[in-house]
């Protein structure tokens, strides 16, 4: 009696596997390309609007001379990196969702109603130029950070603009004093936008919340007004809406 032939082995795992949105070689060169112009042409614009603002303008370069030293989403296999994700239950491609244009910034805050008594709140701030435009309207700026080896660099930089930039968990910042929160919603995962929109029905009724490409589909959260914007990575929607308590069922 002939024994049963063993299992197939599973194929070797891939964290944050891409799979599903392979690409042939011509498409990413297209990709990388449109997305090389579509850089210079915007981080062109944002100095040419920085200029008259020296205040803003310093801290600026300052990010991006940070961002050649070393930018933290490199070393993704270091023991802080681990560390930070083990405790949020986030995967590294959470991290990853391109970058937020100063003028686009400016934009869609001004069309959220951002001005000098706001108080705008960037949970997962990056490179901070979202708080840079919060500024620019006069509002109060804050951002929070997985990394902390990225907010010490970055942080000094933004400090003197009136922006503080600490290291946290966006499932856990204090929200109860924001107007205006910004945050990339459709990088996260399920699990994560479950533990997000818990945690964002601590913010006051009336605040009013930002996402981009998805709004939060999600009781107590109304308005899902949209406009077409310009990202890094090309145009794209970005959702205001209102947390609105009341509105729960």
């Amino acid at each position: 009696m002939t024994e049963p032939a063993p299992p197939p082995a599973p194929p070797p795992r891939r964290d944050d596997t891409m799979g599903e949105f392979e690409l042939t070689f011509l498409e990413r060169l297209s990709l990388q390309m449109q997305g090389i112009v579509i850089a210079v042409v915007l981080r062109v614009t944002d100095l040419l609007l920085l200029l008259p603002r020296p205040r803003l303008l310093k801290p600026y370069l300052g990010l991006w001379w940070q961002r050649l030293l070393r930018t933290p989403y490199s070393a993704r296999r270091t023991f802080e990196m681990a560390r930070a994700l083990q405790t949020t239950g986030q995967s590294f491609r959470e991290l990853m969702y391109g970058e937020t244009p100063l003028v686009t910034a400016l934009w869609f805050l001004k069309r959220a109603g951002v001005g000098r008594r706001s108080r705008v709140v960037d949970l997962g701030a990056g490179r901070g130029r979202v708080l840079l435009a919060a500024r620019w309207w006069g509002a109060g700026a804050h951002g929070v950070e997985l990394i902390p080896d990225h907010v010490a660099r970055v942080a000094p930089w933004l400090q003197p603009a009136g922006i503080t930039l600490t290291v946290g968990d966006m499932t856990r910042e204090p929200l109860t004093d924001a107007t205006h929160i910004f945050c990339n919603w459709v990088a996260f995962s399920p699990e994560t936008k479950a533990r997000l929109v818990t945690h964002l029905r601590t913010c006051a009724p009336g605040t009013r919340i930002i996402t981009v490409t998805r709004p939060i589909q999600a009781e107590g959260f109304t308005g899902h007004v949209s406009h077409w914007m310009l990202f890094t990575w090309g145009l794209e929607k970005v959702w205001l809406q209102e947390y609105r308590p009341d509105a729960i069922t």
